[in-house]
């Protein structure tokens, strides 16, 4: 079971709508070298609806002042040890600037995380919200290699994936464990027999030299970045690799540097706990009757009781399918990225206790990148795949088991959940690069880091140590207090003027800074 905290929750949107109808009715050298990819031209044209593994759906809607979206292929080495080789294309997306030429900066790229997040159709989604940043930028984002239309990974079929995402992930025999590791191995051979070509080429180094190509056949200089979790961990590699490319950066929903995948994975469980217990705690403040319990410990122990009763017979979700423990704790997950979901988990709760799984259902799929016709994104396979392309620990069922009371004082609820969840990598065909990133950044100019003290998926105090490892004189770290996954979206004035004042105007916030 892929681990789903490491998955950025770009489908929000997209959940919104099927929510809303639902409950009505109820390291490395320059490639400047490569004369022939640095001086290729980009075609820009009408963007196309989604492919499958980007999520599917609608072409974007054009942006609020009637301008539309463009989109264009990017030529990149397949093996970037070997430039000379096959090539691969690299899907891109863009909203030229909307103000004056002789104010224009660039091209500033974003990265919305995942890792396997489509930033193809991530960015018209959110594009509103940039709206002051393209007065000065041409908006870009791309779908990174092994994601969406960009050479994507592909593992499991649509039907396959539902009898995966059934499975019960947090095993309390040996013989739930033996079907775990076993449908872990099957997803993986799946993963090398369907992809065996690109999941070699997938590691965040290689999609940070895809950036560095990106800047140079958009006609920049330097590097303008936007980094959304795991984006951040790809804009601090890029910064390694190319210190003195980068131009201004910003990074919001950071990923700790220093963690190896246990301890990411440790730290996680006790950040979403941290959003439940807020959840609760904001469930039982408010002026109305809490409809899922008197007070926050009675909210908690009410889910875990569910969950427990999930375990044992699951209700109906969305027919055929049934909402298990396993789908539940996925959507319950999913709800925490935003505060603006909260209301959405009470209810999905509230129905839950009335033997409806639907709500909860619909949050689980998006996290996994199902859309209500019943086709998934290639999110999973790339996530799975970028990240045993990153991460050199391999762990067993044994080690796991040796780990859950560490998890589950951490998190009663996600405890299990996600110490399970490091088994993803444990068969890989391809070995993993290193413990952690190396993000260290000297002769960089100042990066902007922020850190969300009440972030579930990546813990605020990943952003000190991001800033830390970036380097002195780099790493500017801005703290805001806050609820959710990442800053810049909350709409919170003083982040947004930080920021934009850091990208449009060059102006660097004292370091240590704090929102509100």
């Amino acid at each position: 079971m892929p681990n789903p905290s490491r998955l950025r929750a770009a489908a929000l949107t997209a959940t919104a709508v099927t929510l809303s109808a639902l409950m009505a009715g109820c390291g490395g050298g320059s490639q400047e070298d490569d004369e022939n990819l640095s001086q290729q031209k980009l075609s820009w044209k009408e963007c196309p609806a989604p492919s499958e593994a980007e999520g599917g759906g609608a072409s974007p809607s054009p942006l609020p002042d009637g301008d539309e979206w463009q989109c264009a292929t990017m030529k990149a080495p397949l093996d970037y040890d070997d430039p000379e080789g096959d090539t691969i294309d690299l899907a891109l997306i863009r909203a030229e600037s909307s103000g004056a030429a002789d104010r224009r900066i660039g091209s500033l790229i974003f990265n919305f995380g995942g890792p396997g997040g489509s930033g193809v159709t991530t960015l018209p989604a959110f594009g509103q919200d940039y709206a002051k940043l393209r007065t000065r930028y041409d908006l870009v984002s791309f779908d990174p290699r092994g994601v969406g239309r960009s050479a994507p990974v592909e593992c499991l079929d649509d039907k396959q994936l539902d009898t995966y995402f059934q499975q019960d992930a947090t095993p309390d025999d040996a013989a739930e464990r033996t079907e775990l590791v076993d449908n872990t191995e099957e997803f993986n051979a799946a993963c090398e027999k369907n992809s065996k070509k690109v999941i070699p080429h997938v590691p965040t180094t290689d999609a940070a030299r895809d950036m560095d190509l990106m800047r140079q056949v958009l006609g920049d200089d330097k590097l303008y970045y936007f980094g959304i979790s795991y984006g951040t961990e790809l804009g601090g590699v890029y910064a390694h690799l190319f210190p003195k490319r980068v131009g201004r950066a910003v990074f919001d929903a950071v990923v700790d540097p220093t963690q190896t995948p246990e301890q990411g994975s440790l730290g996680q469980a006790e950040g979403f706990q941290l959003a439940l217990d807020n959840f609760a705690e904001d469930c039982v403040s408010k002026v109305e009757d809490c409809p899922i319990g008197d007070t926050a410990d009675g909210v908690k122990s009410r889910i875990a009781r569910l969950l427990k009763d999930l375990d044992r017979k699951p209700i109906p979700g969305i027919f055929p399918r049934e909402l298990t423990e396993t789908a539940a704790t996925g959507g319950i997950a999913q709800a925490l990225y935003s505060k603006d979901f909260w209301e959405y988990l009470t209810e999905g709760l509230e129905q839950a206790y009335d033997g409806d799984g639907r709500v909860l259902m619909v949050l689980s799929d998006s996290l996994n990148g199902r859309n209500e016709n019943g086709q998934y994104s290639n999110i999973t396979a790339a996530n799975v795949a970028i990240n045993c392309a990153d991460d050199k620990p391999r762990y067993d069922s044994a080690y796991v088991e040796s780990k859950l009371p560490a998890f589950r004082k951490a998190s009663p609820l996600f405890g299990d959940f996600l110490a399970w969840s490091m088994l993803s990598c444990t068969d890989w065909a391809v070995a993993g690069a290193a413990d952690h990133p190396d993000v260290s950044a000297p002769g960089s100019p100042p990066i902007l880091v922020i850190g969300n003290t009440g972030d579930p998926a990546t813990p605020y105090e990943g952003a000190g140590r991001m800033a830390e490892e970036l380097g002195e004189g780099v790493g500017v770290e801005l703290t805001y207090k806050g609820q959710g996954h990442g800053a810049y979206d909350s709409q919170d004035k003083c982040v947004r003027n930080a920021v934009d004042g850091y990208l449009l105007d060059g102006k660097v916030p004292a370091a240590g800074a704090v929102c509100p």
